[in-house]
């Protein structure tokens, strides 16, 4: 079976608006169901799993375990899959305008990243820290999603301490919003 069990789009941009951000959705997917095999060419996803595993099925594969970053730099394009584990998966995924079009694609799995990782691009930061309940932390500001167990809050926000009633992934993305040259007026 292929398929998300559910797909919920949080931000979609095609305007330029939000520099090289096109859409962030929230995927949970059932024991051992995937996307299907399908393609990428220029653009870069950045998937964080915030409950269960996906298997990545293109290359050797790879294994992205709740609270790992995958990035998959598709480039000149490429087809995979991926499939939830044993107990399913809830996945923040993040689709990106490529950084380098005409590059060949890879794809690396940043284990259980604290603060900042490393997109190897300018234009767009992710900052990730996963919280218990009772923790704080003082996040930076940007563009924010705080997923709990149940949903995904989206905001504008500025610096500031998140404390936790429950456990609590928070993503802060600072993007680089000069309008690209194809969406001038």
């Amino acid at each position: 079976m292929t398929g998300p069990l559910e797909q919920h789009v949080l931000l979609a941009v095609d305007d330029g608006s939000r520099g090289p951000l096109l859409r962030i959705a929230e995927d949970r997917l059932s024991p051992g169901t995937g996307y299907g095999q399908h393609e990428h060419r220029a653009v870069d996803v950045v998937a964080v799993v915030l409950a269960g595993e996906l298997r990545h099925s293109w290359g050797p594969g790879a294994r992205v375990a709740a609270g790992d970053v995958a990035v998959l730099r598709a480039g000149t394009g490429l087809e995979h899959d991926e499939t939830a584990g044993d107990d399913g998966a809830r996945v923040l995924q993040t689709y990106l305008r490529s950084a380098a079009p005409h590059a060949q694609p890879e794809h690396e799995v940043v284990t259980a990243p604290r603060g900042w990782v490393d997109l190897e691009r300018a234009d767009a930061l992710l900052w990730v820290a996963r919280l218990a309940p009772g923790s704080t932390v003082t996040a930076p500001a940007g563009l924010r999603f705080d997923a709990g167990p149940d949903d995904v809050v989206v905001a504008e926000r500025p610096a500031e301490d998140v404390r936790a009633t429950e456990p609590t992934t928070v993503l802060v993305w600072q993007l680089q919003t000069t309008r690209p040259a194809w969406a001038a007026d």
